[in-house]
């Protein structure tokens, strides 16, 4: 984490107050929409609600787990470079997604039913809201054109006129993409990697920054060591949950009608339970991926500033429990995962980055959109992405999918 990214935070956080909205009223007009319906296909949902099942198959209550932070310079003086697969190991958790993991993740649907494959992947523009970096993160895209001629005002929206002429006897043409200055895969839909974020030079499993940077990339845990991924995927729809139990000062509206969690919502364990029963979902296991739904994503298009500033989230408990579940990767739709709230985080800036990343080998999901399968009351599936594979890297951004059946709304 560079550090004016860090000051970026701890510069902004103090607007927390200001950006509450009193939007008690909108969100409770919403709250048919957004919890209430049936859809297609209406089966059960697999692993679902069944006789017997104890409240230990939803995930722990909050208090399980510490919520303390780590102790910085006993992790500088190499308290976790011993990482939890042993030396030399560069994957992670990555190491729990076996082919048996894989085959039963893929076996949980119905054979009898159509399976639904949901865009998990933000939809990219120019200009999409990054977070604040010197130089900056940047999604700038223009088309480059060969064999005619492109239209009036293509060249001054930034497009690239190249010849006129087409190439051969067989006259070829060629569209092709460009960036802009400053293109990066972290930025939007991404799965950072081992080598995203330390504590001072410590990486995972004892690489030291120094040894591992290059001008290219990483020498080591960068995104070669990721491949395609096929999991169990659980979505954790939090904020459906607050709008089905009539929590309205947890969310605001967002300009397009949605509800969002506040901005400083901290979602604990006992949410993380209460989303699992509402949704008749066992929680995930060694392997696994968690998606958690806050709403945030609909901030991006309407208010940059605020997207930006704030994001709800989790913390060290939840963290923790998750690390212990060996779950593959934590996924959500905010930019970062992590409550950032100073009165939860005591002024550290994403210290869940690097208890999960660096001590845990747990990977995270950053922009991850799941409005499609809760909207068809799908919260258990099969995640699958593909990383790119360029040695170095820092994360993977193609947009992953999600593969699940519609099911039934939640009894509210």
């Amino acid at each position: 984490m560079k550090p004016d990214f860090a000051r970026f935070h701890l510069d902004h956080m103090s607007r927390r107050d200001a950006l509450k909205l009193g939007a008690a009223g909108a969100a409770a007009a919403t709250a048919t929409t957004l919890a209430g319906g049936s859809a297609a296909g209406a089966n059960k949902p697999n692993n679902g609600k069944g006789k017997g099942r104890s409240s230990k198959s939803y995930g722990p209550a909050s208090g399980t787990y510490s919520d303390d932070m780590f102790d910085v310079d006993a992790v500088l003086a190499g308290a976790w470079d011993n990482g939890p697969y042993g030396p030399g190991d560069e994957r992670g958790t990555f190491n729990e997604l076996t082919a048996a993991r894989t085959a039963a993740a893929l076996g949980q649907f119905n054979p009898a039913k159509p399976v639904n494959t949901y865009q998990l992947g933000e939809e990219m523009f120019n200009g999409f809201p990054a977070f604040p970096s010197d130089p900056p993160r940047r999604h700038d895209m223009f088309l480059y054109v060969l064999g005619f001629e492109a239209p009036a005002g293509f060249v001054d929206g930034g497009g690239i006129q190249s010849s006129l002429t087409p190439i051969g006897p067989n006259k070829v043409a060629a569209l092709e993409e460009r960036f802009g200055e400053n293109f990066t895969f972290q930025i939007a839909t991404q799965i950072d990697g081992l080598n995203h974020i330390g504590v001072g030079e410590v990486f995972y499993n004892g690489n030291r920054g120094p040894d591992i940077v290059t001008s290219t990339g990483t020498s080591a845990l960068g995104n070669e060591n990721m491949g395609p991924i096929v999991a169990r995927g659980v979505i954790y729809d939090v904020v459906g949950l607050k709008v089905a139990t009539g929590k309205s000062e947890d969310i605001f509206v967002a300009p397009n009608g949605k509800a969002v969690l506040r901005d400083n919502y901290r979602v604990t364990l006992d949410d993380l339970q209460a989303c699992l029963r509402r949704q008749g979902v066992r929680q995930p296991g060694a392997g696994d991926v968690p998606l958690i739904n806050t709403g945030w994503t609909h901030l991006a298009r309407s208010d940059a500033e605020r997207y930006l500033a704030q994001q709800p989230g989790i913390y060290m408990e939840e963290a923790r429990y998750f690390a212990d579940r060996k779950v593959a990767l934590v996924g959500a739709d905010t930019w970062g995962l992590e409550v950032l709230d100073p009165a939860v985080t005591g002024g550290n800036a994403f210290p869940c980055h690097q208890l999960l990343i660096t001590k845990e080998g747990v990977r995270i999901g950053e922009s991850m959109v799941v409005d499609e399968a809760i909207a068809d009351h799908c919260y258990e599936g099969v995640f699958i992405a593909t990383p790119e594979n360029v040695p170095g890297a820092t994360c993977g951004s193609s947009a992953p999918a999600f593969l699940g059946q519609p099911g039934r709304a939640p009894r509210d």
